[in-house]
Order: structure tokens, then sequence, then C-alpha cells
């Protein structure tokens, strides 16, 4: 389980955190996970994909179905899995390139289902995808409403596990993303009595697809500046310690339960710049900074003759929604740390009835039927719907930075 020499640089540890918690259930997960049938929705994705890839290190499953809009995603996938050493797959392996919302997925559950393992990774996860009220709308309706309509498509074949990730933006939510995996939480939990349901908050995944610092290598293969605001720290986890995570709260939680990493406010806090320099230092660069963007582009047109700095464009954040420190949980939940030496667990979170959850379903549904929303009032809807919403307008968007 030992990461990758970069990863071991940035994040400050050669071996999973999770390595030992997992070993010591070993026997456990293999007979979960051995002669199940699983369906993955959203596996495509980092945290997908890791977590498959996990998951089949300990058991093999007698049908793996999974499912992701990205039909190129999917096909990395199964080239990945099939060149993996020591990795057997099912002799039911299929892979669907198609919307879980989509009425071809209902096909899909009646055809193979019903399915013993679900895990749902398909999500909104960007702050940068709330701009406006039409991409928060999308975002509510991925991350929300499609996670009711699969529970209830379910509902009838209950799995023996259902899990569902989340963030740890929901704890105290000073975002959209975040407000709407706190309300995802919530619908999840709802059906805690009817089959097991469990969820995870983590730390920013190093080099996930999207991210900041999967960002920093793409523009260095494109010889093109960085860009960082150094005033933001995150934890961070690896791709694999993200899928353990996962793994763990699916089939090892209890119905509701909310897992999330033990770390280290002093030792396993990372700045941006921080994990710039040590990528830059990695290829025999050293960070050049420079506080206007087309200084930085401009610096980047000699970099055939300067081979030794690389430009880097630094700012203060200063766009709507963001956090600048991170947390796992509120001041009220129940934590066990007692458990997992590596894991916490959020337990006995007060839960919504179905009622409330439909009611909830409805007033989403209503509320953008409406023509003509600003953002303004869905941050207003959003903060009736959850009291703990803090979010600061700052009119500004990462899409409007390099």
């Amino acid at each position: 389980m030992h990461l990758t020499q970069l990863t071991q640089t940035i994040i400050g540890r050669k071996n999973s955190l999770f390595g030992e918690d997992l070993e010591k259930k070993r026997d456990a997960l293999n007979g979960a996970i051995r002669d199940s049938r699983v369906l993955v929705i959203g596996g495509a994705g980092t945290i997908g994909g890791a977590f498959i890839k996990k998951m089949l290190q300990y058991g093999t499953p007698s049908c793996l179905c999974i499912v992701d809009m990205s039909e190129n995603g999917l096909a990395e996938l199964t080239r990945d899995l099939r060149s993996t050493p020591h990795l057997l797959l099912p002799a039911v392996y299929l892979t669907y390139p198609v919307d879980y919302g989509s009425s071809i997925f209902g096909k899909i559950l009646l055809r193979y289902g019903p399915f013993d393992i679900v895990a749902n990774f398909a999500a909104h996860k960007h702050v940068r995808s709330e701009k406006d009220a039409l991409s928060i709308e999308a975002m509510l309706e991925n991350n929300v409403l499609k996670t009711k309509r699969l529970l209830d498509l379910l509902t009838p074949f209950p799995p023996r596990h259902f899990f569902c990730v989340s963030t740890d933006k929901a704890a105290n939510p000073a975002n959209v993303m975040g407000a709407s995996k706190k309300l995802m939480e919530e619908v999840i939990r709802s059906y805690s009595d009817l089959f097991p349901v469990t969820t995870a908050r983590f730390a920013n995944v190093l080099f996930s697809n999207g991210s900041l610092p999967d960002g920093f290598l793409r523009r260095i293969a494109l010889r093109q500046p960085l860009s960082l605001p150094t005033d933001v720290r995150r934890y961070f986890v690896s791709a694999e310690e993200a899928g353990e995570i996962c793994l763990f709260a699916c089939l090892l939680g209890t119905s509701g339960d909310i897992f999330f990493p033990v770390l280290d406010k002093k030792w396993d806090v990372r700045s941006f710049d921080f994990i710039a320099e040590q990528i830059l230092r990695h290829v025999g660069r050293e960070p050049q900074y420079f506080d206007s963007e087309e200084a930085a582009r401009q610096s980047a047109l000699l970099l055939e003759t300067d081979t030794r700095h690389y430009p880097v464009h630094i700012f203060q954040s200063d766009t709507s929604g963001e956090k600048l420190c991170e947390e796992f949980y509120d001041a009220q939940d129940t934590i066990d740390t007692q458990s997992y030496p590596s894991l916490g667990i959020i337990k006995n979170t007060p839960r919504k009835t179905p009622t409330d959850i439909t009611l909830l379903v409805e007033q989403i549904e209503s509320f953008f039927i409406k023509e003509n929303i600003d953002k303004q009032a869905v941050i207003a809807f959003l903060s009736q719907l959850l009291p703990s919403f803090q979010h600061t307008e700052t009119h500004k968007n990462l899409d409007a930075r390099m």
C-alpha cells in the first residue's frame, strides 16, 4: 500500500493512512464482497475507480456493473482494471455510459438486479459549478433529486449495502456544493430503516480529475503557467486512500454512519503553493511568482530558454463560497473515534422521516419551476432548508480565473 513518491512528498506519509485498519478487516471485507452483485454509479471518476480497484483487491464479486456518463472514462477504467496484475474481474463485467437518472438506467436495474452492494459516486463536486441559478439547479438535481429517485428504485429489492459519497464541505456548509451534499446526507439517512445506508466525508483527493493539483500537472504538460490561491489550506488524501475510506464506510459501517479521516490540523494541512513547489521540483523546476495572469502567460513563452524557472500566478481567494479551512463534523455531532485509529464516525445524527424528505424534494422541484430565478433567491431558499448554511456572495467565480 505504498503511495507514489510525489504523493508521499506532498501528503507527508509513505503508506496509506488506512492500510493497517483495512488489513485487520480483510476477512470481513472478503466475506461482504465475494460472490456479491455490485453496482457502482460514477465508477469512472477518480474516487469511484479507486473504490472499484480497492474492492477487487479484497474479494471478487459475481457481477460488477459500472455506470458513468463518461464513455471515455469507462474505457480507460476497463483498460486499467484488466491491465493491473493480480486483479481478478468477475465473469459478469458490465459498463454503461448512461445517466443514472435516465430511463435506461432503470432498465439496467431490472435486467441485472437486484444488487447486493450499490455505491454511488455520481456528483457535482466543484464549487465553481454554482455560478448562477441554472448551474445550482443542475447541482441539486444531480446531488439530491436523483439520489432520492435512486433510493426509491432500490427500495423494492433493497441492497445489503448502500453508499453515497459526500464531502467535508457538508459540515457547516459555506457553499452550495456543500449544502447540496448536506441535503443528500439527509435524503439517504431517511432510508436507513429500510436498508443499510452509509456515506463518507473526506479531504481533497490529491490529483483527482478536475482538482487544482491535477490541473498543475496538465498545465505543465502544456507548458502553461500555474495559478493558485496562497491563503487556502486543505487536507489531502491520495486517490487510493479515498477509495479505502469509501470501502470501509460502504461495507463495514452501521446504517446512518458518516465516516471521515482522522487528520491532524498541524501536520496534515497543505497549501496550494506548497503543492505547486513540490510538483515543480519533481520535474526539475523552481517556481517564479507573478501577481498578474498576463505576466505569468508571457513568462511561459520563455520556458524553452529558461529551463530552471516556471511561472506561477498567485492571488488571494475572493470567490464565492470558499472555506479557508476544512472541518468534518459539526459541534453537535456525536463522534466515534475509538472504533478505528485512522477513521472517525459521525453517529446517531438526527434523521428526517421519508415523509419529510418527500416534502423536501417537492419544495426543491416547485421552487425551480419559477421563471427568471436569480442566484440570490436560490441562496435564500437553501438557507431556509438548511439553517446551518452560511453563504458569502462575492459575485466572483472560479471560471473567471486562469
